[in-house]
């Protein structure tokens, strides 16, 4: 496939490999923190790849998996208003609430659209003046801009009849989360590339000095992991830690800097709850006070929603790095992409839904190659650039 086969070349992956058993030492636990690289390792068998003792532990990285189930159950609330015409990316219409799907509130004769860009629910707004438009906003720091742009644009056109519901995450603060816990088994991190893209990583490098581990900016496809893991392993051997970026065709230290000011323009950092883990400190984003009267939640009085998470699902512990998805008793048993329970199996980038994909069940578990032979690169991985990543 043009510009990914050099990406998937089975000769360097194995040299790749070779370098990586000659520096590692010692066992050592990476966490890959985007949910994109989490299939890609998963689907090309990456973490079976590598030398014994180098565990590849999966991160919070997917913001579909880590929104709230009450702020699902409030765009299903506001979806299944007559007035409302609901816009979403498309991978938020099968996410279950406490009772039910968008797909399922469309069939119910709710007004739910599938759009492409943040911007197509300025058009639909025009095109139906009678209704009020609302767009989900999910996402981490990637999709912050395209959505911040819809609420600047609408001011500015001085369009009334549309709104964003925002759930928006940032990755930092949960890194630090993560490394502040006292199960806390991660030692190094593969960085999340597509956030860095548009946040640059100098955030980073001061998580990275505080607590004296490597975070090497990585990439999705298998060459690019499998660098990532070499510059992280290399790093805990020689005893340094510093943000290093593995993915210089998309990554620069400082970032898309209009695309920044963009979002501290319209939203401001606050708390926010992750589901799975429970509420971060300044770990999220949320309308600025002047642009207020574009928030949905207000506007459709939606905040008292309470709901109960099922209590055997463990995705918690898979999303702080603690547990695999096969430690849990319900998965691919009662828990399953049709029925998930829990964080990391109701979307297709969770770690819980990888396993199910390809076949990673305790039963046929495929032991560790030791490194001794590259991942197949022929196939394209499941969705590394998720709309949401």
């Amino acid at each position: 496939m043009k510009y990914l086969d050099e990406y998937r070349d089975a000769e360097i992956a194995n040299k790749l490999l070779e370098e990586i058993r000659r520096v590692q030492t010692q066992p050592w636990v990476l966490m890959e923190v985007c949910g994109g690289q989490t299939h890609s390792i998963v689907k090309f068998g990456i973490d079976d790849l590598l030398p014994a003792g180098i565990e590849l532990v999966h991160g919070p990285g997917c913001p579909v998996c880590v929104t709230p189930l009450e702020l699902i159950d409030k765009a299903h609330a506001i979806a299944a208003r007559k007035d409302v015409i609901f816009c979403s990316f498309g991978d938020m219409l099968r996410v279950p609430g406490s009772r039910l799907d968008l797909f399922t509130v469309k069939s119910q004769g709710g007004d739910v659209r599938i759009v492409y860009s943040p911007l197509d629910c300025l058009k639909i707004s025009r095109d139906n003046a009678q209704k009020q438009v609302v767009f989900f906003a999910v996402g981490f720091e990637t999709t912050a801009p395209a959505n911040a742009m819809l609420v600047w644009r609408a001011r500015q056109e001085g369009i009334q009849n549309v709104s964003i519901l925002v759930s928006h995450v940032l990755v930092p603060p949960a890194l630090t989360a993560i490394l502040d816990s006292p199960w806390n088994r991660v030692q190094g991190f593969l960085g999340p590339g597509h956030v860095c893209a548009v946040m640059g990583y100098r955030e980073y490098e001061v998580i990275s000095a505080r607590y004296k581990v490597p975070i090497v900016i990585t990439g999705f496809e298998p060459l690019d992991l499998l660098e990532g893991v070499l510059l992280a392993v290399r790093q805990l051997e020689q005893g340094r830690a510093k943000v290093e970026n593995q993915y210089v065709r998309a990554v620069t230290r400082e970032g898309n800097v209009p695309a920044q000011k963009l979002v501290v323009t319209v939203f401001e950092v606050c708390a926010r709850k992750w589901r799975g883990v429970g509420e971060i400190p300044a770990s999220g984003y949320r309308l600025r006070e002047e642009f207020r009267d574009y928030d949905a939640e207000r506007r459709f009085e939606v905040g008292s929603i309470n709901t109960q998470e099922a209590s055997i699902c463990i995705s918690g512990e898979i999303l702080r790095g603690i547990k695999k998805p096969h430690d849990c008793p319900a998965f691919a048993t009662e828990c399953t992409p049709a029925h998930p329970l829990g964080a990391t199996m109701v979307s297709a980038e969770g770690a819980c839904a990888a396993y199910f994909a390809y076949g990673r069940h305790p039963k046929n578990q495929i032991a560790p190659a030791g490194g001794e032979q590259a991942a197949s690169a022929t196939a394209a991985p499941a969705n590394p650039e998720g709309a949401h990543s």
